[in-house]
């Protein structure tokens, strides 16, 4: 019985996030902006050292809802044909909670107008549940052995990804982690974590001067799942501003804005509307992104990049 109820503490916070069809890696509207978390082959694409600081709180007013944060830091060397990249994450989801860093290395070929770059990451991730902190009816976890110890793993993971840009358009294919495996907390607790496959790909058309639309989309492939789809629209005035819309399939509409504050330092944030059953629960979703870039040399930015 012990070991039904603290399957049930552990699973569920995973619960809500099986709702958006068994999501289990962290999940940002703002995806474009947290890139190399999907695919180790972005290392280095905005030719410059490029810093982004991703926080998101999903479902507002559900107890234990996902909380994430992201921070990331990438650069070209070595006349640009390698990227390097360092991110560190933070993911809670109810009792549970991983946390973990992340080194991306991508090997880039560089054509005329256009970038493929095959990229790898390593890295660690630290698994808790904290089952001290579970709300019992007594009241008091000490009255129950089974909810006195909070559990945790380490985890190592790799993954790989290819990615093919230009100034216009880029297109890109990963998988964040390259081995299906079974998290064990104890003899009583496993998680299944599965393997996902993004499609990426989006286009900057000039409208004219002073205006650019920029369509894009994600592909989310992951076992025992329908496929997920992320459908974006964003459009910049004068290079500053940006405003868009997004269409994430079982999941939520999302309005994103964009401001190109200086040349290195942009601000993004965007709101998720639930298009779920869970829409009665939950005031929205939350999300905010900073970017700072650093040109060095005659590479200093000029003009914002738009992906």
């Amino acid at each position: 019985m012990k070991a039904l109820i603290k399957i049930h503490l552990i699973i569920i916070g995973t619960l809500l996030s099986v709702v958006v069809y068994a999501q289990q890696e962290p999940m940002y509207s703002q995806y474009m902006f947290n890139t190399m978390a999907l695919n180790p082959a972005y290392a280095g694409s905005r030719e410059v050292i490029s810093t982004t600081l991703l926080g998101r709180a999903q479902w507002l007013g559900i107890e234990g809802a996902p909380k994430s944060q992201t921070l990331s830091i990438d650069a070209p060397i070595r006349n640009k044909k390698i990227g390097i990249g360092l991110i560190a994450f933070n993911d809670k989801i109810g009792l549970s909670r991983n946390t973990g860093i992340h080194g991306s290395y991508a090997y880039r070929i560089r054509f005329e107008r256009t970038t493929l770059s095959m990229g790898l990451k390593l890295g660690i991730v630290h698994y808790t549940a904290n089952l001290s902190q579970a709300a019992l009816s007594t009241g008091n976890t000490s009255d129950d052995r089974g909810f006195q110890n909070n559990l945790s793993t380490l985890i190592p993971s790799a993954g790989a990804g290819i990615f093919f840009n230009s100034d216009k358009y880029y297109l890109g294919i990963s998988a964040p982690n390259l081995y299906s495996r079974q998290i064990i907390l104890d003899q009583d607790i496993k998680i299944n974590k599965d393997n996902h496959i993004f499609l990426m790909g989006g286009y900057v058309f000039t409208l004219n001067n002073d205006i650019k639309l920029k369509p894009s989309g994600l592909m989310k492939f992951v076992k025992g799942a329908p496929i997920q789809f992320d459908l974006n629209t964003n459009v910049w005035f004068y290079d500053l501003l940006g405003l868009g819309v997004s269409y994430r399939t079982g999941d939520a509409i999302v309005g994103m804005v964009e401001l190109q504050v200086r040349n290195n330092f942009r601000v993004g944030y965007s709101y998720d509307y639930t298009t779920t059953q869970l829409q009665k629960y939950n005031s929205g979703t939350h999300e905010i992104m900073l970017r700072f870039e650093f040109g060095f040399g005659k590479d200093k930015i000029v003009t914002p990049r738009y992906f």
